[in-house]
């Protein structure tokens, strides 16, 4: 391999100001709203060779669940030209989107406008995977080492650039639960992620009978199109959830104030116990079921009735798997527990989908030229400011910023669309050491804790260190 030459990039001398690693949403939306910065110059690295999001959960009528708004610029610059509005004008659908008054939209148009920006904003380098980031002492920048891959994902040639900052926006990756990872590890009986639902949708239809873990969103969504797709009467299919109900997502206008800087901030300033206790307690403010998901899968139920019978489909929360196997070549056996009737049984099936969730995506072995700066908490996670930097040793001058791998110290809203555009102009604010957006002082009507002022009384540790760019 050779280090390549890239044409237009700086050389060495002249190093980034920011450097983004992962372009998803996130990270798209901090180069969206980067782009009219003219004094900043930003360089963003993809492993994937193009932008694409969630595309095995593209499924058909399948819609976000925030508004169009909390598309990547709207909520810190209406007037940006990569707004979800401007993207309608120039696909002149502006009137079409007007008449159909969708104040939330289809997921696969979500993607198709997130990959209308990634196509024409300068500085994406897809098909490039970053293998290491290292703090250089001596010329105070920060060394981001990437491998170059062909069209088939092979290496073609490494590189390295510098930057003065740098900012993580790695995503997540769907999570399978260890008693169930023999299952998808072996091939065979069709065991699949819910990420890989489209691509394994056919093989799915033909198994006779199909069983869906999972009570989210995804879970339902995967569970109406499967039933839809059935014939009455012989359905076949289980949905299973560990928790207690297929319970709604709790919408309510106060319970939506959970996603407001106000609340991030709230949030952040709780003691590392009580973050703890919080995050898996709010579970229904971004796990459930959006209620139209919930009356349609009912709906779809009670039609397969009216000609008698009920449908052979069995919905049970409160359940968890213990431990599963192949039984021969082409079925799949579960061992289920009942923990309110402590009660356990086994189910034979011959496909299983996994709407199992994501979890964010280990950034220790990249950041591990970093590790000796960096500090952790008591859990040995990063600790993060306030103003979304990882806390590092006050000898490291620039900064690494992290978008969606936050939710341990910023709470549920981390990984939420609708606040995305407000932390990316967060941190051109900072990054830059002026007020490029200015953003809202007040977004939320519930005061969150006792003592709102103790909102701007930050440690300084917490808030972090202003660091004006150079040069």
């Amino acid at each position: 391999m050779t280090l390549p030459t890239n044409s237009g990039a700086p050389a060495p001398e002249e190093p980034q100001d920011l450097v983004g690693i992962g372009i998803g949403p996130s990270n798209l939306s901090l180069a969206a709203l980067a782009h009219p910065l003219t004094e900043l110059r930003t360089a963003f690295y993809e492993q994937r060779p193009g932008f694409h999001w969630h595309p095995g959960l593209l499924i058909e009528g399948a819609t976000l669940q925030v508004p169009f708004l909390a598309d990547l610029v709207t909520l810190a610059d209406p007037t940006s030209s990569w707004s979800f509005l401007n993207y309608q004008r120039e696909q002149e659908r502006l009137f079409p989107f007007y008449f159909a008054e969708k104040f939330h939209i289809q997921r696969s148009e979500y993607d198709a406008y997130c990959r209308w920006v990634s196509g024409q904003l300068p500085g994406l380098h897809f098909g490039h995977q970053v293998d290491a980031v290292r703090w250089n002492p001596e010329r105070s920048v920060f060394e981001v080492d990437f491998t170059q891959l062909d069209a088939d994902g092979e290496a073609e040639a490494l590189g390295r650039t510098y930057t003065r900052n740098v900012v993580l926006g790695v995503g997540t990756a769907p999570y399978v639960p260890q008693t169930l990872r023999p299952l998808v590890e072996v091939p065979g009986v069709p065991v699949i992620h819910a990420a890989d639902y489209l691509a394994a949708r056919d093989t799915l239809l033909a198994a006779e009978h199909v069983t869906v873990i999972g009570s989210g969103q995804s879970g339902a969504e995967i569970f109406l199109d499967l039933l839809k797709a059935r014939p009455a009467g012989a359905e076949k299919i289980h949905w299973l959830a560990r928790t207690e109900a297929f319970a709604p997502m709790e919408y309510s206008k106060l319970g939506l104030e959970h996603f407001t800087p106000d609340y991030t901030g709230y949030f952040h300033a709780l003691p590392e116990a009580v973050r703890d206790r919080l995050v898996p307690a709010q579970w229904q403010l971004h796990k459930g079921i959006d209620t139209d998901t919930i009356a349609a899968i009912h709906e779809e139920l009670y039609q397969r009735t009216l000609g008698g019978g009920w449908p052979d489909a069995t919905l049970t929360p409160g359940v968890t798997v213990r431990t599963a196997g192949r039984v021969g070549a082409t079925k799949v056996e579960l061992h289920l527990e009942h923990a309110q009737q402590g009660t356990r049984s086994r189910l034979t099936t011959d496909a299983v989908v996994l709407a199992t969730g994501y979890r964010e995506r280990p950034l220790d072995q990249m950041l591990a030229g970093l590790d000796s700066y960096m500090r952790r908490d008591g859990s040995a996670r990063p600790r993060i400011s306030e103003d979304h930097r990882l806390l590092l040793d006050p000898s490291v001058t620039g900064s690494v910023y992290v978008q969606n791998a936050e939710r341990h110290t910023h709470g549920v809203g981390a990984p939420d669309l609708g606040l995305m555009a407000w932390r990316s102009a967060s941190i051109l604010n900072t990054l830059t050491g002026n007020e490029p957006y200015v953003l809202p002082k007040r977004t939320a009507f519930t005061t969150f804790g006792l003592d709102p002022a103790a909102l701007e009384r930050r440690e300084p540790e917490r808030k972090g260190t202003l660091v004006p760019l150079k040069g």
